[in-house]
């Protein structure tokens, strides 16, 4: 196993992170046994980062079993997430930590998140509640040890909310389809420059690199030499980033765990070359043939004076042609629609402000009415109704 070094604190951390969201489950129950066994073998292998969160369910409660049985809580850091979207009132900072720490049978978290942090407004009626204090609070008594927060939102906001707190690491979605979406590149490098670690989500986009691939691409890595599985391909490129410290994998199948720490003890930043970089091109060439919108999240539009997010709108609607409806619409949700300040593609006015700063001249104001007939369609609309009273504002 690989490590690299946390720049704050100097923490010497896996590059394979245990994602534990996935865990084999026998109807509502987790199958503790079977994940017992398949996060044994990545702990014996030198993976020492395993991320929960408070609503992924059973999985802390798995976690903390796990831990108790191995009696291994010196030898892994534990990270697991503050539900922020639940939180009405300033004593529910501590109802729904202590929950955690009881789940997990632990008195500290390592590395502690807020959950889907998308926006400065969200992070802004935190404060107002005393979120601040109460980190430090919790700091002081050595409960949490580094704070960050998980993302999904435009690089603009990512940057917004790296300057908004001294943080002291962020989980951002990378992959090599998704190198300018999201946080994106820029925002990962902008994050490292501030010596802020940086932990990688969906390297894989939940499998969505790895099956049902367009032909095109299959064929692109079979030409490839060494011969290597299409998520091979997905994690070193990843790994090929120095600026990246852990990549996080749901690993649900002792074949899958030992495929991804055989990967990760020879990944190394910076060792693709030409030709394999050359092969990456071509695969995302061929995964974006179906894009109806060519964006290519620069930025250069934003910030709109209604505060839609046009590259997240952009990349949620291209998603429901070149990968599926579902993924680009639970995109959608998350980075438009679940936080606090709406970015949505129905509040546009049509003002063509954006137009004037496209450097792609895209006629933003008609493609946005094509992304709000396909995407804020009757089901969207109740789910985004509905997630009104989860989401708490």
């Amino acid at each position: 196993m690989q490590y690299r070094t946390n720049p704050r604190n100097g923490d010497e951390l896996s590059v394979l992170g245990y994602g534990c969201m996935r865990f084999t489950k026998n109807g509502n129950q987790i199958d503790q046994e079977k994940a017992n066994r398949e996060m044994k073998i990545a702990l014996d292998a030198g993976v020492n980062y395993f991320d929960v969160a408070y609503t992924y369910a059973g999985c802390e409660e798995a976690l903390g079993k796990f831990i108790k049985e191995y009696d291994c809580r010196d030898r892994i850091k534990i990270a697991t997430k503050l539900p922020q979207y639940y939180i009405k009132k300033t004593e529910d900072f501590d109802r729904y930590f202590n929950e955690e720490l009881e789940r997990l049978g632990t008195d500290h978290i390592d590395y502690y998140l807020m959950h889907m942090l998308n926006d400065p407004a969200t992070f802004a009626r935190l404060c107002d509640l005393g979120l601040k204090e109460w980190i430090a609070q919790k700091k002081a008594k050595g409960q949490i040890i580094n704070i960050g927060f998980s993302f999904h939102g435009n690089t603009v906001r990512f940057k917004e909310l790296i300057d908004a707190y001294d943080w002291e690491f962020a989980q951002v979605q990378f992959n090599y389809v998704d190198e300018h979406s999201q946080a994106g590149i820029e925002g990962i490098r902008y994050a490292n420059s501030k010596n802020i670690p940086i932990i990688i989500m969906e390297p894989l986009r939940g499998g969505r690199l790895v099956n049902n691939l367009p032909k095109k691409v299959v064929e692109e890595f079979a030409a490839m030499k060494p011969e290597r599985s299409p998520a091979e391909w997905g994690l070193r490129w990843i790994w090929n980033h120095p600026e990246v410290n852990i990549v996080l994998s749901g690993m649900n199948d002792v074949a899958q765990v030992q495929e991804n720490v055989r990967i990760a003890s020879d990944a190394t930043a910076d060792s693709l070359g030409e030709e394999e970089m050359a092969m990456y091109a071509r695969v995302l060439k061929a995964f974006n043939e179906g894009v109806k919108v060519g964006c290519t999240g620069c930025g250069y539009c934003q910030p709109c004076p209604q505060g839609v997010d046009i590259p997240g709108c952009f990349s949620a609607y291209n998603h429901t042609y070149t990968d599926s409806y579902f993924i680009g619409m639970k995109e959608y949700l998350m980075c438009t629609t679940l936080r606090k300040d709406k970015s949505y593609a129905s509040k546009c006015i049509e003002c063509g402000a954006c137009e004037r700063r496209c450097p792609q001249s895209i006629e933003i104001r008609r493609e946005l009415k094509n992304v709000k007939k396909r995407m804020e369609n009757p089901i969207y609309r109740i789910v985004a109704w509905g997630m009104r009273f989860v989401m708490k504002y």
